[in-house]
Formats: C-alpha cells, structure tokens, sequence
C-alpha cells in the first residue's frame, strides 16, 4: 500500500504564492542519516501495562516504497533504516493487531494510555524507557507519513498496527492505530 501525504511548499520571498505539492511520500524518504552506530540495535520491545513482552524483528523498505511488516503476528518488527530507540528521531515499531490465527503482538495497543511507559531493550544491554504522549487512529488513506517518519530533534518511537473495521473484500484494516512516545 503507497501512503500519499499532501503537504504544502515552503514559503518563496517572492513570486507567486506556495502551490500545494502533490508528490507522494514513500517511507525510503525517511532514512537515517547518521549516528546509528553510536547507538545499539533494539532487540526487545515491552508495554508491561499491556503484556507486551516481543522480541524485535529488523524491517527493511518493500519493492513499493512501504515498509516491510513482520511476518509473525505475535512479533513486533523495527524499521532498520530509520533511528534506532534512544537515538534523536522517530523509531518506527510496527506489529499486527491480529491474524487468522488470533491476537497479535499490538493486539491491545488502541486502548494504551498515555503515560504508559514502553520498554526497549537493546544489544548492549541497555533499556531505553519511553512515555507514551498520544494515540491517534487514522484511514490507510489519511496515514500521516510525515508526522511518523520525519525527523525529529529528540528520541521518539513510534508504534503503528491495523485498527479500525475489517474490510472483508480486501482482508485488511481500514485504519492504523499510531501510538507517539517520547524518550524519559
């Protein structure tokens, strides 16, 4: 699935006013640039709240420019080409609210509270601890890539699963369930 954001130009200091920019935003955008390796590679996610305790699996960009999710629904996955947990931008998560075969790793996650601490573990051995500040539910078609993926100046994570109704005819979601989290 290709996620379209529309996003206005900046500003000109002359000429005609801004034209709204109609180009779609695909994840492989969003690529971190530096600093990964001062930061170690998360292995575990946890949300004691929530009984989430998921090792974590590497994600990498589809042939369509979406991101990979991770094939077993009982696993959280993270995108590797963004920032890594605990280092300044967005750590993307991503897990599935559920499958054929029962509930998935994000099975609980569109009822979390804000407040609620999430939990990475990381291959030093190190836990970073993040507070979650805000849920958001939004259609597939309306998922806000730049909120989710663009850069930050402080460590954040994010953490994306399916919500919403079950379209039959597609076999998908309708929406995304979109948790923000803020490094303590």
């Amino acid at each position: 699935m290709l996620v379209i954001v529309v996003a206005p130009e900046a500003p000109r200091a002359q000429g005609p006013p801004p034209v709204i920019a109609r180009e779609p935003v695909r994840a492989d955008r969003f690529r971190s640039e530096s600093g990964t390796a001062r930061v170690a590679e998360p292995v575990r996610l946890r949300i004691p709240e929530l009984g989430v305790r998921s090792s974590l699996q590497r994600l990498g960009v589809q042939a369509d420019g979406t991101i990979a999710v991770p094939e077993d629904p009982g696993v959280a996955g993270w995108y590797a080409d963004g920032p890594r947990p605990g280092q300044a931008g967005p750590a993307v998560v991503l897990g599935h609210v559920d499958s054929r075969s029962g509930p998935g790793v994000f099975a609980r996650l569109a009822g979390v509270a804000a407040g609620t601490s999430v939990l990475v573990d990381r291959a030093d051995g190190t836990t970073v601890t993040f507070r979650i500040s805000g849920v958001s539910r939004v259609s597939k078609e309306e998922f806000p890539t730049a909120l989710v993926y663009a850069p930050t100046l402080d460590a954040a994570l994010r953490l994306v699963t399916c919500g919403g109704e079950f379209d039959e005819g597609r076999g998908s979601y309708r929406d995304n369930v979109i948790v923000y989290a803020e490094l303590v």
